[in-house]
């Protein structure tokens, strides 16, 4: 368990934040622009000197411990590559100072594709090449924590998204405990076992990724992209019908056909203006996906004069964006029951 109690004031900001998070697990620290992720990590790595800090780790005092001893890796937004030493030297001069551990240099190489790379000057990388060599390198320290600052921040979309299962790798092959810090949603859905959102300072919610995205008392709610999330396995394939059948729940959910094997654990992110809410069964419609559901909570986003609809799908939680008007009409409040419809090309697949 990775347990955090950090209170600083600077001269125009107050950091107060009580958090605790399971290890291992991607712990992601949500929230937006000053509002005090960073700081978080700088005083998790002993960078700096909280006014108060109490930070354990699996029973491990961190705040006794000077900085350089913690074994904490730290991956920043620029990768901070030593420029006249080769990509080689730079992953070596992590090994050399690190604890004997077992994370290992080809298993690393090989992890994160970096072993092409090993004698190019870090001046002739990518964006994403110079990230995954800092991983790689903050890794052969051998850490007990890794501490991720924005790293996909200087990226454009497509190299994100090439970016994505290099971190997927890690957090399913390591097992390692990592504070990830973003403010986007793709990447917090996509990467986050546990979520701490982060509001002026302070902690407004923190717990699963899939009790967290959907609540519709949180600020998650009401951004565009505003998604559900469930964990399931993929359960079957349908060839002939081009489809993958994805068990979450006690539910199948129908996606498009995927390249992956049966009883792979995976993830659903269904957007919540995908997700049409009814009363009754409809009759020669195309969505494949008719979930029946029951309401937790009706909220409002003012700024949209949208309804935001958080549902339960046989024990998970997905929200639903419709208009107030229908709210209205199909008088949905806590404990009506509603049929969810989904269409399979609507709900993204990320491999667990």
């Amino acid at each position: 368990m990775l347990q955090v109690a950090i209170d600083h004031k600077f001269r125009d900001f107050t950091l107060s934040v009580a958090f605790k998070a399971p290890t291992p697990g991607i712990t992601v620290l949500f929230g937006p622009s000053g509002s005090g992720k960073s700081t978080i990590l700088a005083a998790v790595a002993g960078l700096l000197r909280a006014n108060r800090a109490s930070i354990e780790l699996d029973g491990e005092k961190l705040q006794r411990i000077r900085p350089h001893k913690r074994h904490i890796g730290m991956v920043f937004q620029d990768g901070r590559l030593f420029p006249h030493l080769t990509v080689k030297q730079n992953l070596m001069y992590g090994l050399r100072r690190a604890p004997r551990g077992e994370i290992f240099v080809d298993e690393t190489l090989d992890m994160l594709g970096i072993e092409p790379l090993l004698k190019r000057m870090p001046s002739t990388l990518s964006g994403g090449e110079r990230q995954r060599v800092a991983i790689g390198r903050a890794l052969l320290s051998q850490p007990k924590l890794l501490l991720m600052d924005e790293p996909l921040a200087s990226l454009d979309g497509p190299r994100r998204a090439e970016f994505m299962p290099y971190l997927l790798r890690l957090r399913d092959r390591l097992k390692l405990p990592v504070l990830y810090v973003t403010h986007s949603t793709d990447e917090m859905i996509r990467l986050a076992d546990h979520v701490v959102l982060l509001k002026s300072g302070s902690v407004a919610a923190a717990g699963p990724i899939d009790e967290i995205a959907a609540r519709v008392d949180l600020p998650l709610a009401a951004l565009d992209d505003a998604a559900g999330v469930l964990e399931g396995y993929l359960h079957s394939h349908d060839i002939e019908r081009r489809l993958s059948a994805v068990a979450s729940g006690g539910q199948i959910y129908m996606v498009p056909q995927q390249d992956l094997a049966e009883r792979r654990n995976v993830r659903l992110r269904i957007p919540a203006r995908e997700v049409i809410l009814s009363l009754d069964a409809p009759r020669e419609i195309s969505v494949n996906n008719i979930i029946p559901a029951t309401v937790l909570a009706v909220g409002t986003d003012e700024a949209t004069h949208a309804a935001l609809v958080e549902i339960d799908v046989a024990g998970g939680i997905l929200l639903s964006r419709v208009t107030l008007d229908a709210a209205e009409r199909l008088r949905l409040r806590e404990g009506t029951r509603v049929l969810a419809l989904i269409k399979s090309v609507s709900i993204e697949v990320v491999a667990g």
